[in-house]
């Protein structure tokens, strides 16, 4: 519950934030008021996502997920500048069509995790 809950509000959050930029009505203040919000809940989705998988797979099979999911991280991190700045040379349209793009995958991510995701609180680890 906490996984989708966290990746929902971070996408939401994303997606409010490119309409308004869109929009014109986010003045830069604001702007960088938001994006704390989005990434405290982006980051406990992350952590908490991190530790379930620990938890649940046998150690054998835990290290390779995490290991692509850490290589898909990295490699957008470094593409996420220049697309980031690709998108602003363009037009506020595409900048908030990034965030959409971005804002949606969490948002399956949440998806994704309610219908498959393994109800473990109080349950036993072994």
């Amino acid at each position: 519950m906490l996984i989708s809950l966290t990746a929902g509000m971070a996408g939401s959050l994303q997606a409010l934030t490119g309409h308004l930029f869109w929009q014109g009505a986010l003045p830069l203040t604001t702007h960088m008021l938001i994006w704390p919000g989005v990434f405290f809940f982006a980051s406990a989705g992350a952590s908490a996502t991190y530790l379930t998988v620990s938890e649940i797979f046998p150690l054998e099979i835990r290290a390779m997920p995490i290991a692509l999911f850490f290589v898909v991280a990295q490699g957008a991190g470094v593409a996420a500048p220049w697309l980031y700045g690709a998108l602003i040379a363009t037009s506020a349209i595409s900048v908030f069509y990034g965030y959409l793009f971005a804002g949606g995958l969490m948002l399956l991510g949440e998806t994704i995790e309610l219908s498959v995701g393994i109800k473990a609180e109080g349950q036993s680890l072994e």
